[in-house]
């Protein structure tokens, strides 16, 4: 059997929350803030919270994750992840989660992570539709490609690249797939 590679987390959460009209991240989806699903589901993975400047105000004393702040979250995701990226060390994978997908779980996490051993790219896609979800794993040797992609929400140029070896992980479970977008999606 392959080993799982050794990986670290990485939460982008430097969004701008422009359709709530307030952080998102920071709002209460089950009696808690947003952003702390995300934290609890990564712990094991030793998390990189790339965050924008009020999400990094609340969290800037925590002691169970790297904070790195984006001064310009405008630039999109592809920018938070080249941050991180920069902040952990080459030889590890990367487990990208997005801070507004409350439902991923631990358990996710660690069966994409045991796929990416024999992949560049690992993600979950929806068993019926073919939708792709998150987390998304980067092996190592793939991340080379981070500081190529151009600015805004261009992971899945990634992702998709067909020089890659691709795992897509056939899933029915709803954290890959659920995201926050609207304060109606923060009620229980």
């Amino acid at each position: 059997m392959t080993r799982s590679p050794q990986a670290r987390a990485v939460i982008l959460a430097a969004g701008l929350s422009t359709r709530t009209g307030a952080q998102k991240l920071l709002m209460s989806f089950r009696g808690r803030p947003l952003i702390e699903y995300a934290i609890a589901a990564a712990r094991r993975w030793r998390p990189v919270l790339v965050a924008g400047a009020e999400v990094a105000r609340v969290l800037r004393d925590r002691d169970d994750i790297t904070l790195v702040v984006n001064p310009e979250p405008q630039r999109g995701m592809a920018h938070s992840l080249a941050l991180a990226d920069a902040a952990i060390s080459p030889s590890d994978a990367l487990v990208v989660l997005l801070g507004d997908k409350p439902l991923v779980t631990e358990a996710l996490i660690a069966e994409l992570c045991a796929a990416l051993a024999e992949a560049d790219v690992a993600y979950p896609v929806h068993a019926r539709s073919g939708a792709p979800g998150h987390p998304v794993l980067f092996a190592a040797r793939t991340r080379r490609r981070i500081a190529t992609l151009p600015d805004g929400d261009t992971l899945h140029v990634l992702r998709e690249d067909p020089s890659l070896v691709r795992h897509a992980l056939r899933s029915e479970d709803e954290g890959a797939f659920f995201d926050v977008d609207t304060r109606a999606e923060l009620a229980p």
